[in-house]
């Protein structure tokens, strides 16, 4: 007997938006399976926030189609909306209200029940620590206070599927680290959390990553295949004294094709091999300067740069389009 596989959370084919002429996001197609924390990573304008805003119903598609929770975006956007909670960089509160006149606000809007409120609230301020401020107005919390409130006013009907847009944008790194151990609870109890960022070291967080550019998903996967199987250069780290004195010259030796600052030390893309390592080495003793050369794991930024890089070299279908 065949087992069907559960349906996805999640599901796009060759989805498409256009603006007069200017293609926003071309065709991309990816899965999402419920309880997952799936990133959207790339630079601002790259499609991101479009792309959300198809598969919350709220724009529709230039072309393509998928489903979210389930219902189809294009002929059932508006039963999507009841099924997902939506965070945007912004937080969607009324700074003019309290803590509690803001949940009730959004309590109101989903239309829970009034028992099923008291209950909900309470969660909300407690996930939020707001318990001493919950009759404070909302314009005087600080902005991780705030990032909660806006995450639990976006739960408060308790959807399967939440859409986080840039939600940690200006927050300090304490509340980003508190926020996501706030996600990866949703995630274990089977909420199915689709997030956009543009922080590297965030995306490291996420169980799969798309990699988005000019509107186009140019990688996918866990973050560590990322580094190990896409990169296709190798990432050298060079640790010497006076690294900015030493960084001038290295795009010049054979087989390295950037070199840039990385805290104290150099991070250095070469092509493959020991070679361009015992070129690097040369070069620095020829300086003068005793060094520590060495491969090492690329960070998502070094594979990031070295796939948008290949996709510019490549040539862009999109711009093509656009033109």
């Amino acid at each position: 007997m065949t087992v069907e596989a559960p349906p996805k959370a999640v599901a796009v084919k060759d989805l498409e938006k256009r603006f007069d002429g200017f293609v926003a996001v071309n065709r991309i197609s990816f899965e999402v399976s419920r309880g997952e924390v799936y990133g959207f990573l790339g630079p601002n304008g790259a499609g991101k926030s479009t792309t959300i805003r198809m598969l919350c119903g709220i724009l529709a598609p230039s072309g393509g189609g998928g489903t979210v929770a389930g219902f189809d975006i294009v002929a059932e956007a508006e039963k999507i909306k009841t099924q997902i909670g939506y965070m945007s960089q912004k937080f969607s509160l009324y700074e003019d209200l309290t803590v509690e006149e803001n949940i009730d606000f959004y309590a109101g809007i989903y239309r829970i029940p009034p028992a099923l409120k008291r209950e909900r609230k309470a969660w909300i301020i407690e996930m939020a620590g707001l318990e001493e401020h919950r009759r404070s107005k909302t314009a005087v919390l600080s902005g991780g206070w705030k990032q909660r409130l806006a995450l639990g006013c976006a739960l408060i009907h308790r959807p399967p599927v939440i859409f986080l847009d840039e939600p940690t944008s200006g927050v300090d790194p304490l509340s980003r680290r508190r926020f996501w151990d706030l996600i990866y609870e949703l995630s274990s109890g089977g909420v199915t959390v689709f997030v956009t960022t543009h922080y590297m070291d965030e995306a490291e967080y996420c169980d799969r990553l798309a990699l988005i550019y000019r509107g186009e998903l140019i990688a996918e996967g866990a973050p560590e295949t990322l580094k190990t199987e896409l990169m296709r250069e190798d990432v050298l780290e060079i640790q010497c004294e006076r690294p900015q004195d030493m960084l001038a010259g290295l795009e010049a030796v054979p087989g390295v094709k950037e070199a840039a600052l990385f805290g104290r030390s150099i991070h250095v893309v070469a092509e493959r091999g020991a070679g361009a390592a015992e070129a690097v080495r040369s070069h620095m003793e020829a300086r003068g300067c005793v060094s520590r050369v060495e491969k090492i794991v690329p960070s998502l930024e070094d594979v990031f740069v070295s796939l948008i890089k290949a996709h510019d070299r490549a040539g862009s279908p999109v711009e093509e389009v656009a033109r």
